[in-house]
Protein backbone atom coordinates (compact mmCIF):
# COMPACT_ATOMS: atom_id res chain seq x y z
CA UNK A 1 0.00 0.00 0.00
CA UNK A 2 1.23 3.53 -0.74
CA UNK A 3 2.84 5.63 1.96
CA UNK A 4 2.22 9.31 2.65
CA UNK A 5 3.95 11.49 5.24
CA UNK A 6 5.98 8.45 6.24
CA UNK A 7 3.11 6.51 7.87
CA UNK A 8 2.06 3.15 6.48
CA UNK A 9 -1.48 2.39 5.38
CA UNK A 10 -1.35 -1.41 5.43
CA UNK A 11 -4.48 -1.53 7.59
CA UNK A 12 -6.42 -0.40 4.49
CA UNK A 13 -6.07 -3.98 3.22
CA UNK A 14 -8.29 -5.20 6.08
CA UNK A 15 -11.55 -5.54 4.13
CA UNK A 16 -14.42 -6.96 6.15
CA UNK A 17 -16.66 -9.73 4.81
CA UNK A 18 -20.13 -10.46 6.09
CA UNK A 19 -23.35 -12.29 5.24
CA UNK A 20 -26.84 -11.22 6.31
CA UNK A 21 -29.38 -14.02 6.75
CA UNK A 22 -32.23 -13.86 4.26
CA UNK A 23 -30.90 -10.73 2.53
CA UNK A 24 -30.05 -11.99 -0.97
CA UNK A 25 -30.00 -8.60 -2.73
CA UNK A 26 -28.02 -6.99 0.09
CA UNK A 27 -25.49 -9.84 0.19
CA UNK A 28 -25.09 -9.66 -3.59
CA UNK A 29 -24.31 -5.92 -3.56
CA UNK A 30 -21.98 -6.26 -0.60
CA UNK A 31 -20.02 -9.21 -2.01
CA UNK A 32 -19.54 -7.40 -5.32
CA UNK A 33 -18.20 -4.44 -3.34
CA UNK A 34 -15.77 -6.68 -1.42
CA UNK A 35 -14.47 -8.19 -4.66
CA UNK A 36 -14.10 -4.79 -6.35
CA UNK A 37 -12.27 -3.40 -3.32
CA UNK A 38 -9.84 -6.32 -3.23
CA UNK A 39 -9.18 -5.82 -6.95
CA UNK A 40 -8.61 -2.08 -6.48
CA UNK A 41 -11.67 -1.10 -8.52
CA UNK A 42 -12.45 1.63 -6.03
CA UNK A 43 -15.24 3.50 -7.77
CA UNK A 44 -17.11 0.28 -8.50
CA UNK A 45 -16.69 -0.76 -4.87
CA UNK A 46 -18.13 2.56 -3.68
CA UNK A 47 -21.13 2.16 -5.97
CA UNK A 48 -21.83 -1.38 -4.72
CA UNK A 49 -21.44 -0.35 -1.07
CA UNK A 50 -23.72 2.65 -1.63
CA UNK A 51 -26.38 0.34 -3.06
CA UNK A 52 -25.95 -1.95 -0.05
CA UNK A 53 -26.19 1.07 2.27
CA UNK A 54 -29.50 2.03 0.69
CA UNK A 55 -30.79 -1.46 1.52
CA UNK A 56 -29.37 -1.44 5.06
CA UNK A 57 -28.62 2.14 6.20
CA UNK A 58 -25.87 2.87 8.71
CA UNK A 59 -24.59 -0.69 8.90
CA UNK A 60 -21.03 -0.42 10.33
CA UNK A 61 -19.59 -3.16 8.11
CA UNK A 62 -20.82 -1.47 4.93
CA UNK A 63 -19.75 1.99 6.11
CA UNK A 64 -16.33 0.71 7.18
CA UNK A 65 -15.56 -0.83 3.80
CA UNK A 66 -16.89 2.20 1.92
CA UNK A 67 -14.74 4.49 4.07
CA UNK A 68 -11.70 2.38 3.13
CA UNK A 69 -12.57 2.77 -0.56
CA UNK A 70 -12.86 6.56 -0.20
CA UNK A 71 -9.52 6.72 1.64
CA UNK A 72 -7.80 4.58 -0.98
CA UNK A 73 -9.01 6.82 -3.82
CA UNK A 74 -7.95 9.97 -1.99
CA UNK A 75 -4.55 8.47 -1.21
CA UNK A 76 -4.14 7.33 -4.82
CA UNK A 77 -4.93 10.79 -6.20
CA UNK A 78 -2.63 12.53 -3.71
CA UNK A 79 0.34 10.29 -4.52
CA UNK A 80 -0.24 9.91 -8.26
CA UNK A 81 2.72 11.27 -10.28
CA UNK A 82 1.89 13.88 -12.89
CA UNK A 83 3.75 11.89 -15.54
CA UNK A 84 1.33 8.98 -15.07
CA UNK A 85 -1.70 11.23 -15.27
CA UNK A 86 -0.51 12.51 -18.64
CA UNK A 87 -0.98 9.05 -20.16
CA UNK A 88 -4.07 8.16 -18.13
CA UNK A 89 -6.18 11.25 -17.33
CA UNK A 90 -8.79 10.81 -14.60
CA UNK A 91 -12.07 12.50 -13.87
CA UNK A 92 -14.39 12.57 -10.90
CA UNK A 93 -14.12 13.99 -7.39
CA UNK A 94 -10.92 15.50 -6.04
CA UNK A 95 -8.90 13.84 -3.22
CA UNK A 96 -10.17 16.29 -0.58
CA UNK A 97 -13.81 15.46 -1.31
CA UNK A 98 -13.08 11.72 -1.16
CA UNK A 99 -11.37 12.20 2.21
CA UNK A 100 -14.35 14.19 3.52
CA UNK A 101 -16.72 11.39 2.46
CA UNK A 102 -14.44 8.84 4.14
CA UNK A 103 -14.54 10.91 7.33
CA UNK A 104 -18.35 10.99 7.38
CA UNK A 105 -18.52 7.21 7.09
CA UNK A 106 -15.77 6.73 9.70
CA UNK A 107 -17.57 8.92 12.24
CA UNK A 108 -20.72 6.81 11.82
CA UNK A 109 -18.65 3.65 12.29
CA UNK A 110 -17.20 5.01 15.55
CA UNK A 111 -20.72 5.71 16.82
CA UNK A 112 -21.58 2.03 16.22
CA UNK A 113 -18.19 0.51 17.09
CA UNK A 114 -16.49 2.72 19.65
CA UNK A 115 -14.74 -0.42 20.93
CA UNK A 116 -12.91 -1.10 17.64
CA UNK A 117 -9.38 0.18 16.90
CA UNK A 118 -10.12 0.06 13.18
CA UNK A 119 -12.90 2.64 13.59
CA UNK A 120 -10.37 5.14 14.95
CA UNK A 121 -7.87 4.30 12.23
CA UNK A 122 -10.48 5.11 9.59
CA UNK A 123 -11.27 8.47 11.12
CA UNK A 124 -7.60 9.35 11.72
CA UNK A 125 -6.66 8.33 8.17
CA UNK A 126 -9.33 10.58 6.69
CA UNK A 127 -8.27 13.47 8.92
CA UNK A 128 -4.62 13.09 7.87
CA UNK A 129 -5.59 13.22 4.21
CA UNK A 130 -7.46 16.43 5.04
CA UNK A 131 -4.29 17.68 6.81
CA UNK A 132 -6.17 18.05 10.10
CA UNK A 133 -3.28 16.57 12.04
CA UNK A 134 -4.18 17.65 15.56
CA UNK A 135 -7.64 16.09 15.26
CA UNK A 136 -6.05 12.95 13.81
CA UNK A 137 -3.68 12.76 16.77
CA UNK A 138 -6.55 13.08 19.26
CA UNK A 139 -8.47 10.36 17.42
CA UNK A 140 -5.49 7.99 17.54
CA UNK A 141 -5.01 8.63 21.27
CA UNK A 142 -8.70 7.88 21.84
CA UNK A 143 -8.24 4.64 19.91
CA UNK A 144 -5.26 3.66 22.05
CA UNK A 145 -7.37 4.13 25.16
CA UNK A 146 -9.71 1.52 23.69
CA UNK A 147 -6.98 -0.81 22.40
CA UNK A 148 -3.53 0.06 23.87
CA UNK A 149 -1.88 -2.88 22.07
CA UNK A 150 -2.95 -1.94 18.53
CA UNK A 151 0.22 -1.84 16.42
CA UNK A 152 -1.48 0.05 13.60
CA UNK A 153 -2.62 2.80 15.97
CA UNK A 154 0.85 3.04 17.52
CA UNK A 155 2.71 3.18 14.18
CA UNK A 156 0.33 5.74 12.72
CA UNK A 157 0.65 7.92 15.81
CA UNK A 158 4.45 7.75 15.63
CA UNK A 159 4.40 8.78 11.98
CA UNK A 160 2.01 11.63 12.73
CA UNK A 161 4.12 12.89 15.64
CA UNK A 162 7.25 12.87 13.46
CA UNK A 163 5.60 15.46 11.24
CA UNK A 164 5.09 18.03 13.97
CA UNK A 165 8.37 17.28 15.75
CA UNK A 166 10.82 16.83 12.88
CA UNK A 167 9.51 19.44 10.50
CA UNK A 168 9.74 22.48 12.74
CA UNK A 169 13.13 21.97 14.35
CA UNK A 170 15.46 24.81 13.53
CA UNK A 171 18.96 25.88 14.42
CA UNK A 172 18.42 29.34 15.85
CA UNK A 173 22.07 30.54 15.85
CA UNK A 174 21.43 32.84 18.79
CA UNK A 175 18.15 34.21 17.49
CA UNK A 176 15.28 34.69 19.95
CA UNK A 177 13.29 31.50 20.47
CA UNK A 178 9.86 31.51 18.96
CA UNK A 179 6.89 29.35 19.78
CA UNK A 180 4.49 27.52 17.49
CA UNK A 181 2.28 30.60 17.32
CA UNK A 182 4.73 32.06 14.77
CA UNK A 183 4.70 28.92 12.61
CA UNK A 184 2.33 28.24 9.74
CA UNK A 185 0.33 25.10 10.53
CA UNK A 186 0.35 24.14 6.85
CA UNK A 187 4.05 24.29 5.97
CA UNK A 188 5.44 24.17 9.57
CA UNK A 189 7.77 27.07 8.79
CA UNK A 190 7.98 30.62 10.07
CA UNK A 191 4.98 32.58 8.84
CA UNK A 192 5.69 34.61 5.71
CA UNK A 193 3.21 37.25 4.53
CA UNK A 194 0.83 36.02 7.25
CA UNK A 195 -2.92 36.17 6.74
CA UNK A 196 -5.20 35.94 9.76
CA UNK A 197 -8.59 34.53 8.82
CA UNK A 198 -11.86 35.86 10.30
CA UNK A 199 -11.94 32.75 12.50
CA UNK A 200 -8.61 33.77 14.04
CA UNK A 201 -6.09 31.36 12.47
CA UNK A 202 -2.91 32.55 10.73
CA UNK A 203 -1.23 31.03 7.69
CA UNK A 204 1.33 32.02 5.08
CA UNK A 205 -0.49 33.73 2.22
CA UNK A 206 0.81 31.21 -0.35
CA UNK A 207 -0.08 28.23 1.89
CA UNK A 208 -3.65 29.42 2.39
CA UNK A 209 -3.85 30.19 -1.33
CA UNK A 210 -3.00 26.58 -2.21
CA UNK A 211 -5.24 25.16 0.52
CA UNK A 212 -8.24 27.09 -0.79
CA UNK A 213 -7.65 25.59 -4.23
CA UNK A 214 -9.45 22.55 -2.81
CA UNK A 215 -12.17 24.22 -0.75
CA UNK A 216 -13.13 27.50 0.90
CA UNK A 217 -12.75 26.28 4.48
CA UNK A 218 -10.23 27.18 7.15
CA UNK A 219 -7.61 24.38 7.26
CA UNK A 220 -7.74 24.41 11.08
CA UNK A 221 -11.38 24.71 12.15
CA UNK A 222 -13.16 24.16 8.78
CA UNK A 223 -15.05 27.45 9.03
CA UNK A 224 -16.25 28.55 5.60
CA UNK A 225 -14.09 31.46 4.42
CA UNK A 226 -15.47 34.15 2.14
CA UNK A 227 -12.06 35.62 1.33
CA UNK A 228 -9.51 35.54 -1.46
CA UNK A 229 -5.97 34.93 -0.13
CA UNK A 230 -4.51 36.63 -3.18
CA UNK A 231 -6.21 39.96 -2.43
CA UNK A 232 -6.80 39.65 1.33
CA UNK A 233 -4.55 41.97 3.34
CA UNK A 234 -1.70 40.45 5.31
CA UNK A 235 -1.60 40.91 9.08
CA UNK A 236 0.72 43.93 9.30
CA UNK A 237 1.19 43.72 13.04
CA UNK A 238 2.04 40.02 13.03
CA UNK A 239 4.33 40.46 10.03
CA UNK A 240 6.21 43.31 11.75
CA UNK A 241 6.65 41.25 14.93
CA UNK A 242 8.11 38.33 12.96
CA UNK A 243 10.39 40.53 10.84
CA UNK A 244 11.69 42.42 13.91
CA UNK A 245 12.26 39.47 16.26
CA UNK A 246 13.47 36.85 13.78
CA UNK A 247 15.32 38.86 11.09
CA UNK A 248 17.64 36.10 9.84
CA UNK A 249 14.94 33.46 9.61
CA UNK A 250 12.58 35.96 8.00
CA UNK A 251 15.28 36.74 5.41
CA UNK A 252 15.62 33.02 4.68
CA UNK A 253 11.86 32.72 4.18
CA UNK A 254 11.85 35.76 1.89
CA UNK A 255 14.72 34.35 -0.15
CA UNK A 256 12.93 31.01 -0.44
CA UNK A 257 9.72 32.71 -1.54
CA UNK A 258 11.46 34.94 -4.06
CA UNK A 259 13.31 31.96 -5.47
CA UNK A 260 9.97 30.32 -6.29
CA UNK A 261 8.24 33.36 -7.76
CA UNK A 262 11.00 35.36 -9.45
CA UNK A 263 12.92 32.90 -11.54
CA UNK A 264 13.77 35.34 -14.33
CA UNK A 265 11.90 33.22 -16.91
CA UNK A 266 8.28 32.66 -17.83
CA UNK A 267 6.91 29.71 -15.92
CA UNK A 268 3.79 28.10 -17.37
CA UNK A 269 1.54 25.25 -16.17
CA UNK A 270 1.20 22.68 -18.94
CA UNK A 271 -2.17 21.51 -20.19
CA UNK A 272 -2.36 18.55 -22.57
CA UNK A 273 -4.30 18.96 -25.77
CA UNK A 274 -3.15 19.23 -29.38
CA UNK A 275 -0.83 21.28 -31.55
CA UNK A 276 -2.20 24.81 -31.68
CA UNK A 277 -1.03 27.51 -34.07
CA UNK A 278 -1.27 31.28 -33.66
CA UNK A 279 -4.67 32.56 -34.89
CA UNK A 280 -6.20 29.09 -34.47
CA UNK A 281 -9.55 28.93 -32.67
CA UNK A 282 -10.89 25.85 -30.93
CA UNK A 283 -13.38 24.77 -28.28
CA UNK A 284 -12.52 22.70 -25.19
CA UNK A 285 -14.51 20.73 -22.64
CA UNK A 286 -12.65 20.64 -19.32
CA UNK A 287 -13.69 17.74 -17.07
CA UNK A 288 -10.64 16.43 -15.18
CA UNK A 289 -10.60 17.72 -11.55
CA UNK A 290 -7.13 19.28 -11.69
CA UNK A 291 -8.05 21.13 -14.91
CA UNK A 292 -11.40 22.24 -13.52
CA UNK A 293 -9.56 23.70 -10.54
CA UNK A 294 -7.18 25.56 -12.82
CA UNK A 295 -9.93 26.90 -15.06
CA UNK A 296 -11.94 28.03 -12.05
CA UNK A 297 -8.99 30.19 -11.09
CA UNK A 298 -8.48 31.49 -14.63
CA UNK A 299 -12.08 32.35 -15.30
CA UNK A 300 -12.47 34.21 -12.01
CA UNK A 301 -10.14 37.07 -12.82
CA UNK A 302 -8.06 36.67 -15.95
CA UNK A 303 -8.05 35.16 -19.40
CA UNK A 304 -4.54 34.32 -20.56
CA UNK A 305 -3.68 30.66 -21.01
CA UNK A 306 -1.21 28.59 -22.94
CA UNK A 307 -1.62 25.52 -25.10
CA UNK A 308 1.23 23.05 -25.56
CA UNK A 309 1.49 20.14 -27.82
CA UNK A 310 1.02 16.82 -25.97
CA UNK A 311 -1.01 13.69 -26.44
CA UNK A 312 -0.68 12.82 -22.78
CA UNK A 313 -2.57 14.94 -20.30
CA UNK A 314 -1.95 16.52 -16.92
CA UNK A 315 -0.36 19.24 -14.88
CA UNK A 316 -1.13 22.64 -13.56
CA UNK A 317 0.38 24.55 -10.76
CA UNK A 318 -0.63 27.79 -9.10
CA UNK A 319 2.90 29.27 -9.17
CA UNK A 320 2.18 32.46 -10.98
CA UNK A 321 -0.13 34.34 -8.67
CA UNK A 322 -1.77 36.88 -10.93
CA UNK A 323 -0.26 35.57 -14.18
CA UNK A 324 -3.06 33.11 -14.98
CA UNK A 325 -1.32 31.22 -17.77
CA UNK A 326 -1.12 27.62 -18.84
CA UNK A 327 0.22 25.54 -21.68
CA UNK A 328 -1.32 22.79 -23.80
CA UNK A 329 1.25 20.24 -24.83
CA UNK A 330 1.38 17.20 -27.06
CA UNK A 331 3.76 14.30 -26.79
CA UNK A 332 6.12 14.39 -29.74
CA UNK A 333 5.79 10.98 -31.41
CA UNK A 334 9.42 11.20 -32.52
CA UNK A 335 10.79 11.50 -28.96
CA UNK A 336 8.04 10.08 -26.77
CA UNK A 337 8.22 13.12 -24.47
CA UNK A 338 6.66 16.55 -24.27
CA UNK A 339 7.18 18.49 -27.50
CA UNK A 340 9.68 21.32 -27.41
CA UNK A 341 7.47 23.99 -29.01
CA UNK A 342 3.94 25.16 -28.24
CA UNK A 343 1.59 28.12 -28.52
CA UNK A 344 0.12 30.56 -26.04
CA UNK A 345 -3.64 30.78 -26.24
CA UNK A 346 -6.15 33.22 -24.83
CA UNK A 347 -9.52 32.23 -23.41
CA UNK A 348 -12.19 34.11 -25.32
CA UNK A 349 -15.16 32.31 -23.76
CA UNK A 350 -15.53 30.43 -20.46
CA UNK A 351 -18.83 28.83 -19.43
CA UNK A 352 -19.15 26.67 -16.28
CA UNK A 353 -21.56 23.77 -16.83
CA UNK A 354 -23.96 22.29 -14.23
CA UNK A 355 -22.02 19.00 -13.99
CA UNK A 356 -18.77 20.76 -13.02
CA UNK A 357 -17.21 20.83 -16.50
CA UNK A 358 -16.15 23.99 -18.27
CA UNK A 359 -16.77 24.92 -21.88
CA UNK A 360 -13.91 27.05 -23.22
CA UNK A 361 -13.23 28.81 -26.47
CA UNK A 362 -9.59 29.73 -27.00
CA UNK A 363 -7.48 31.37 -29.68
CA UNK A 364 -3.79 30.85 -30.38
CA UNK A 365 -1.48 33.79 -29.73
CA UNK A 366 2.32 33.56 -29.33
CA UNK A 367 4.70 30.66 -29.84
CA UNK A 368 7.21 29.54 -27.25
CA UNK A 369 9.94 26.96 -26.74
CA UNK A 370 10.07 24.82 -23.61
CA UNK A 371 13.43 25.18 -21.91
CA UNK A 372 12.70 22.50 -19.31
CA UNK A 373 9.73 21.12 -17.42
CA UNK A 374 9.29 19.57 -13.99
CA UNK A 375 6.62 18.42 -11.56
CA UNK A 376 5.49 20.72 -8.77
CA UNK A 377 2.74 19.80 -6.29
CA UNK A 378 1.42 17.12 -8.60
CA UNK A 379 1.42 19.24 -11.74
CA UNK A 380 3.91 19.82 -14.52
CA UNK A 381 5.22 23.30 -15.22
CA UNK A 382 7.67 24.53 -17.82
CA UNK A 383 10.17 27.35 -18.20
CA UNK A 384 9.71 28.84 -21.65
CA UNK A 385 11.14 31.42 -24.02
CA UNK A 386 9.09 33.26 -26.61
CA UNK A 387 9.70 32.57 -30.28
CA UNK A 388 9.50 35.03 -33.17
CA UNK A 389 10.46 34.79 -36.82
CA UNK A 390 13.81 36.24 -37.87
CA UNK A 391 13.45 39.97 -38.50
CA UNK A 392 14.10 41.18 -42.04
CA UNK A 393 15.25 44.84 -42.13
CA UNK A 394 12.94 47.34 -43.80
CA UNK A 395 14.07 48.21 -47.33
CA UNK A 396 16.11 45.03 -47.73
CA UNK A 397 15.72 42.75 -50.74
CA UNK A 398 14.60 39.90 -48.45
CA UNK A 399 11.89 42.10 -46.95
CA UNK A 400 10.65 43.08 -50.40
CA UNK A 401 10.56 39.45 -51.46
CA UNK A 402 8.55 38.55 -48.36
CA UNK A 403 5.99 41.30 -49.02
CA UNK A 404 5.50 40.03 -52.56
CA UNK A 405 4.99 36.45 -51.29
CA UNK A 406 2.48 37.66 -48.70
CA UNK A 407 0.55 39.68 -51.29
CA UNK A 408 0.27 36.76 -53.71
CA UNK A 409 -0.71 34.36 -50.89
CA UNK A 410 -3.39 36.78 -49.63
CA UNK A 411 -4.97 37.08 -53.06
CA UNK A 412 -4.91 33.30 -53.49
CA UNK A 413 -6.44 32.80 -50.03
CA UNK A 414 -9.31 35.22 -50.74
CA UNK A 415 -10.11 33.44 -54.00
CA UNK A 416 -9.90 30.01 -52.37
CA UNK A 417 -12.19 31.01 -49.49
CA UNK A 418 -14.80 32.32 -51.94
CA UNK A 419 -14.69 29.03 -53.85
CA UNK A 420 -15.01 26.95 -50.68
CA UNK A 421 -18.01 28.96 -49.45
CA UNK A 422 -19.73 28.70 -52.83
CA UNK A 423 -19.10 24.95 -52.94
CA UNK A 424 -20.49 24.54 -49.44
CA UNK A 425 -23.64 26.46 -50.34
CA UNK A 426 -24.30 24.19 -53.32
CA UNK A 427 -23.53 21.08 -51.29
CA UNK A 428 -20.61 20.07 -53.48
CA UNK A 429 -18.05 20.35 -50.68
CA UNK A 430 -17.86 19.58 -46.98
CA UNK A 431 -19.23 22.33 -44.81
CA UNK A 432 -16.16 22.16 -42.56
CA UNK A 433 -14.84 25.48 -43.89
CA UNK A 434 -18.18 27.14 -44.50
CA UNK A 435 -17.63 29.73 -41.78
CA UNK A 436 -14.29 30.97 -43.08
CA UNK A 437 -14.19 34.75 -43.17
CA UNK A 438 -11.79 36.81 -45.24
CA UNK A 439 -12.39 39.61 -42.75
CA UNK A 440 -10.44 37.60 -40.15
CA UNK A 441 -7.28 37.78 -42.22
CA UNK A 442 -4.48 39.61 -40.33
CA UNK A 443 -3.06 42.76 -41.86
CA UNK A 444 -0.35 42.18 -44.43
CA UNK A 445 1.97 44.43 -42.40
CA UNK A 446 2.39 41.46 -40.00
CA UNK A 447 3.68 38.66 -42.26
CA UNK A 448 4.39 36.27 -39.37
CA UNK A 449 0.83 36.37 -38.06
CA UNK A 450 -0.56 36.17 -41.60
CA UNK A 451 1.54 33.08 -42.32
CA UNK A 452 -0.04 31.16 -39.42
CA UNK A 453 -3.53 32.37 -40.29
CA UNK A 454 -2.89 30.96 -43.75
CA UNK A 455 -1.67 27.63 -42.31
CA UNK A 456 -4.90 27.30 -40.33
CA UNK A 457 -6.88 27.17 -43.58
CA UNK A 458 -5.53 23.68 -44.16
CA UNK A 459 -6.22 20.49 -42.24
CA UNK A 460 -2.59 19.80 -41.31
CA UNK A 461 -1.45 16.81 -39.29
CA UNK A 462 -0.21 17.50 -35.73
CA UNK A 463 3.37 16.67 -36.74
CA UNK A 464 3.20 19.21 -39.59
CA UNK A 465 1.79 21.90 -37.30
CA UNK A 466 4.56 21.20 -34.82
CA UNK A 467 7.18 21.73 -37.52
CA UNK A 468 5.58 25.08 -38.40
CA UNK A 469 5.94 26.19 -34.76
CA UNK A 470 9.66 25.47 -34.96
CA UNK A 471 10.28 27.53 -38.12
CA UNK A 472 11.84 30.99 -37.80
CA UNK A 473 11.53 32.04 -41.47
CA UNK A 474 8.11 33.44 -42.43
CA UNK A 475 8.73 32.60 -46.07
CA UNK A 476 9.09 28.92 -45.24
CA UNK A 477 5.79 28.91 -43.32
CA UNK A 478 3.94 30.47 -46.26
Amino acid sequence: MATLFGETWNWLDDVEDHQWVGELELNGCFQKGVLALKENRMQEAINFYSNAHNLKPNDPVILSNRSIAFIRISLFLKTRPASVSEYQPVNGLDPTTHAELALKDAEKVINCRSYSAKSYLLKAGALMLLERYEEARETLLSGLHVDPLSEHLQLTLQSLQSISVGSIRRNNHGRPQHTDEFDCTLCYKLLYEPITTPCGHSFCRSCLFQSMDHGNKCPMCRTVLFISPKTYSISVTLNNIIEKNFPEEYAERKSEHDGLTNLGVDLIPLFVMDVVLPCQKLALNIFEPRYRLMVTCFCSSSSSIFLLLDLKGDEVRRIMEGNRRMGMVIIDSATGSVADFACEVEITECEPLPDGRFYLEVEGRRRFRIIRSCDQDGYRVAEVEWVNDSHLPEGSAERGELQEIVGRAANAARAWIRQVKEAAMTGRRSRRLENLQVEGMPGLHDPERFSFWLANLFNLRPSDRLELLRLRDTRQVI
